[in-house]
This record gives C-alpha cells, sequence and structure tokens, in this order.
C-alpha cells in the first residue's frame, strides 16, 4: 500500500514535519535509549537492527502516519539528521470507526521541550489528519505523570475523558465540530505543504 504522506513535508513556523525514512533511523535509536523516553513511550529499548525494521513496517503500514520533527529554522539548510527533534504519529486501529485517529507525538531533544515545537507538530498533523485523512475525533493516550503533555492538549482544544489506573494513563479527546475545524484551519493557515522529493535536491540547486 502506498503511504498517503510518503512525499509530504509540512512546514510551519517551528517546525517541519517529513517522513520517516531510513536515513533518519539512527538518530531515533539513539534517542530511544533514554530511559525516560522509554517510560513515557511506554516502549522497549530495540537493537538498531530491529528499528530498521519498524521503520521498514510503519513506511508500508496503511494504519499508521508518521512524521519525523525537524527544527524548521535549521531545516533545509543542516543535514535533517542534525535537525530532527522528535515524531509525531498518527494510527487509524478503529476498524469499527475509520474517522477515530489515536495521536502520538514525542519531542525525543530535551533543549526543544517546552518551547512550543510539540503544540505545532501536533496541530499540523491534526489538521493534516482532518484535511487529508477525513478523521473527526482524536484521542492521545498519555501517562498520567506527563503533565506537560497533558497540558498540551489541552491547549490543543482536547478534553480528558477518561484515566486508567491500571496503565496510570488518560485518554484525552478531541471532537472536531465545524467550530473546532475553522479553528484548526486558523491555526494553521500559515503551513505550507511540499514535495519531500525536490525538497531532497542537493543544497546547491536550492541557493540559485
Amino acid at each position: 500500500a502506498m503511504k498517503i504522506n510518503q512525499d509530504t513535508v509540512l512546514r510551519g513556523k517551528k517546525v517541519a514535519l517529513v517522513p520517516y525514512t531510513a536515513a533518519h533511523v539512527p538518530r531515533y535509536h539513539e534517542w530511544m535509549q533514554s530511559e525516560e523516553l522509554q517510560r513515557l513511550t511506554a516502549s522497549e529499548p530495540l537493537s538498531l537492527e530491529q528499528e530498521y525494521e519498524m521503520q521498514r513496517s510503519w513506511q508500508d503500514d496503511a494504519d499508521k502516519c508518521t512524521f519525523i520533527v525537524l527544527d524548521a529554522g535549521c531545516w533545509p539548510g543542516q543535514a535533517e539528521e542534525n535537525s530532527m527533534v522528535g515524531d509525531v504519529n498518527l494510527f487509524l486501529t478503529n476498524t469499527e470507526d475509520p474517522t477515530l485517529g489515536e495521536i502520538e507525538i514525542m519531542i525525543a531533544e530535551p533543549s526543544y521541550r517546552g518551547r512550543g515545537f510539540g503544540k505545532e507538530a501536533a496541530l499540523l498533523m491534526i489538521a493534516y489528519g482532518v484535511r487529508n485523512l477525513g478523521i473527526t475525533k482524536f484521542e492521545a493516550k498519555i501517562g498520567q505523570e506527563n503533565e506537560a503533555s497533558i497540558c498540551m492538549f489541552k491547549k490543543l482544544h482536547f478534553k480528558e475523558v477518561a484515566v486508567n489506573s491500571v496503565f496510570q494513563e488518560v485518554t484525552l479527546r478531541l471532537d472536531v465540530s465545524d467550530q473546532e475545524r475553522q479553528w484548526l484551519l486558523e491555526q494553521t493557515n500559515h503551513v505550507e505543504e511540499k514535495s519531500y522529493a525536490e525538497l531532497q535536491q542537493p543544497a546547491g540547486v536550492l541557493d540559485t
């Protein structure tokens, strides 16, 4: 299955979202050695080889839309791997309801947290989901101790709908009414959508 976002770049003020490719794996793998990130993302550390396999399976998985979050101030100018700050995912896993997406965001670089990068990346992903994937309901499942993330989603109009004390996680939800859709469009009207292949031309070509 061809992934809808495999040639999509979404460029905002602070962040640029690009498709997750094999070139991003080494840096991603480095991030995931952090015990803090393993805890926040509830994931097990993988070997580099397993991480490459995971990236390949994600790339082919039609139920999953993944972007790597880059610092738009650095890229394209610096190498992508040096501009990476995190990732954002949208899972379309509810077979009963194709209009429901579960969103996950990770700002892996500590120096980028608390500066609005996660918020803009999430906004871009939500607007993309509404516009390109027909999603009208978003859920985010977040560890109870991750107050920064819970707070960020509430700023994006998500409301707390459930608490799972066993998994110690909170489920937040956004129903995209006409009013919310209007708000999303206003919040993202500065965003440019570009072709990833075209932006990857050698740097010299872009200078002319």
